[in-house]
């Protein structure tokens, strides 16, 4: 994922195949409503601890990789 937009759709998706509204995922990580619509929105300056716990609650997780590494482009070692 590169964009806030991304990780915001997918998110959305994994809320939606555990068909969990924005409201009990947001009292089940102890933020707001706001803060799960603008995450689903892919606003920007949503804070990342409170991100990290909405992906965690939702088994989702965050993989980071070197740009223009082989991994990035499909290429096996």
């Amino acid at each position: 994922m590169k964009t806030t937009g991304q990780i915001g759709t997918a998110i959305r998706t994994r809320r939606k195949q555990l068909k969990i509204t924005q409201k009990e995922l947001a009292m089940t990580c102890g933020t707001g409503l706001r803060f799960i619509v603008d995450l689903e929105k892919g606003k920007p300056t949503c804070q990342i601890g409170k991100t990290l716990q909405v992906l965690q609650a939702l088994g989702l997780a965050i993989k980071t990789t070197i740009l223009g590494s082989d991994e990035t482009r499909g290429k096996q070692p």
